[in-house]
């Protein structure tokens, strides 16, 4: 018997949206890193992109526990000598609520073409709408 390589070609990639309002952000990112991989399908592939599209609406409403929303820090740099700037989850959450969530998820995806062309299928927005609707997308339980 022959082990199974699916083929990029006939990958069939669902859509799905998942509802963040009230969950816990480290909770929901592992849950959508792993269906963005496709683990959890029994084509799955590892050096293929077998994943699902997943549209995550009402990202602002995420939560974290403990005392993270002070203390949680995240960093970027200008390039400059001096240039690092950093700022905390309850700042970020206010500024660009999708920018928490889509930095969670990108960290638990390979690095390189293939992790970059499984987080193009992330689709983050704050509020309660998304312009996806053609895609007929199905809502997913997490």
């Amino acid at each position: 018997m022959k082990t199974y390589t699916a083929k990029a070609g006939e990958v069939e990639q669902g859509w799905y949206v998942v509802d963040a309002q009230g969950k816990v952000l480290g909770k929901l990112a592992t849950q959508i890193a792993a269906r963005l991989r496709g683990k959890h399908k029994p084509q799955y592939t590892p050096h293929v992109d077998t994943g699902d599209y997943i549209v995550v609406v009402n990202a602002a409403k995420l939560r974290v526990t403990g005392r993270k929303a002070e203390r949680k820090v995240y960093y970027r740099h200008s390039g400059y000598p001096g240039g690092l700037k950093e700022t905390n989850f309850a700042k970020l959450q206010a500024a660009k609520p999708t920018r928490v969530l889509q930095h969670a998820v990108k960290g638990m995806l390979p690095k390189g073409p293939l992790g970059y062309a499984m987080l193009w299928k992330l689709k983050v927005y704050a509020g309660a709408t998304h312009p996806h609707s053609a895609q007929q997308p199905k809502n997913l339980e997490i």
